[in-house]
């Protein structure tokens, strides 16, 4: 069976971290979300992969190639104008040549298992998750015998608690109804509309509830995704150079060229990628995923973060629930703190607007290229624009615009 991969679109809702790559190569556990979802499609059982791309898409034709490294067939299809699924989806269609074929959204992380439950399904399905607040999703109505009777996206008053997870099964009957769809108040070709115009006509789809999906959203919803890949590690692989006394414990993967200097302590799970060095003395804590060619040194503390390739944070620092982006380069005694006073969920500037990440604990989203001074403070829920420079002794918070120079 062939499958459809929805992965185009900008990810706004992710910038500063997307302003420099498509959503789905932001890294989980050192790979790309995309790379997560073709791997579990492979092991699924599919065979061929219809990549639907648009935004900087040259990051994932290069990365991703015809798919033969993962031993999966790759085909590509751009999306010029970013105008929606249903418009993504039938910017695909040339290339289908199955009766049935799977559709996902490719910025989501699912599972194998669930893939199979719906592609084993005798009719249409769609990949439904029962999550506690679903404002912000595609809301779900079915039936008792599990047959879907609605989809409204984003409802004010949610009637349901399933969400559409955004992985579906279809048959080409559903290709006449991707003509028919109108703009959404999103301004958007909207595939869930698609498939209403479906079940007002007597189509049959068939809610199918899946388990291990990752939605990302926002920023913290990538230290979620990298937690729930990290725990998946069984064992502790050991590629690089370990000094004398250097203290690891569970689970901790080392890539090859990496070097581990005396008095440093890892607590696994944690993933470090190739060709880094690390401390001497410093402290690496759970849920830690670090990029290729990283550099984290004497007395740095990094807990529950995402660091990638090709940044510094040499002396004296503290990162803490934080995803850093690459090249960056943290000054001597650059603190990130990741905790309220008042313990409250800590609140992020997306799109002029205050967000809840409901979370006690969230440091920081920044860019690439951006370099702190010495003795720099970022305040909790702060996102820093790429290719920013912040003076020694200055403290930041807020939205900090790319390019910026803060003095």
């Amino acid at each position: 069976m062939q499958a459809v991969v929805l992965a185009a679109g900008r990810g706004t809702r992710l910038y500063p971290l997307t302003l420099t790559r498509p959503k789905v190569m932001l890294p989980i556990a050192n790979k790309p979300i995309l790379e997560h979802n073709l791997n579990e499609l492979r092991r699924s059982g599919i065979d061929e992969v219809i990549l639907v791309v648009g935004y900087k898409d040259d990051i994932i034709r290069n990365y991703f190639g015809d798919g033969s490294k993962l031993k999966i067939k790759i085909k590509y299809c751009t999306q010029r104008l970013l105008l929606g699924t249903a418009h993504a989806l039938k910017s695909a269609l040339y290339l289908i040549n199955d009766d049935q074929f799977l559709v996902i959204n490719g910025d989501n992380i699912i599972g194998c298992d669930d893939i199979r439950r719906i592609t084993n399904s005798n009719k249409m399905a769609i990949g439904v998750k029962k999550i506690s607040n679903p404002k912000n999703f595609g809301v779900v109505d079915i039936s008792n015998d599990c047959t879907i009777k609605k989809i409204i996206e984003k409802p004010e008053k949610p009637t349901s608690n399933l969400i559409n997870a955004g992985i579906y099964k279809f048959e080409k009957d559903i290709i006449p109804f991707l003509d028919k769809v109108t703009l959404s108040k999103r301004g958007e070709f909207e595939l869930t509309d698609a498939i209403q115009l479906a079940i007002d006509n007597n189509f049959k789809f068939k809610a199918v509830e899946i388990e291990n999906w990752i939605d990302v959203s926002y920023p913290w919803n990538l230290l979620d995704a990298n937690e729930v890949i990290l725990k998946r590690l069984n064992k502790t692989v050991i590629n690089g150079t370990i000094e004398k006394n250097v203290q690891i414990h569970g689970n901790v993967v080392i890539e090859n060229g990496t070097i581990v200097r005396s008095g440093s302590y890892i607590v696994g799970p944690v993933i470090i990628g190739k060709n880094c060095e690390i401390g001497p003395n410093c402290y690496i804590r759970p849920y830690t995923s670090i990029g290729n060619n990283c550099h984290i040194g004497s007395f740095v503390e990094i807990k529950n973060s995402i660091i990638m390739a090709n940044t510094n944070i040499p002396h004296l620092s503290y990162v803490g629930d934080s995803i850093i982006g690459e090249h960056c380069n943290l000054g001597a005694g650059t603190k990130v703190a990741n905790l309220r006073f008042d313990n409250k969920s800590v609140k992020v500037t997306i799109k002029d607007r205050k967000v809840s990440t409901e979370k006690r604990k969230f440091g920081a989203a920044i860019g690439d290229h951006v370099k702190t001074g010495i003795n720099v403070s970022i305040n909790v829920g702060t996102l820093i624009g790429c290719n920013t420079i912040i003076a020694p002794s200055t403290l930041v918070g807020g939205y900090i615009k790319p390019n910026s120079k803060i003095f």
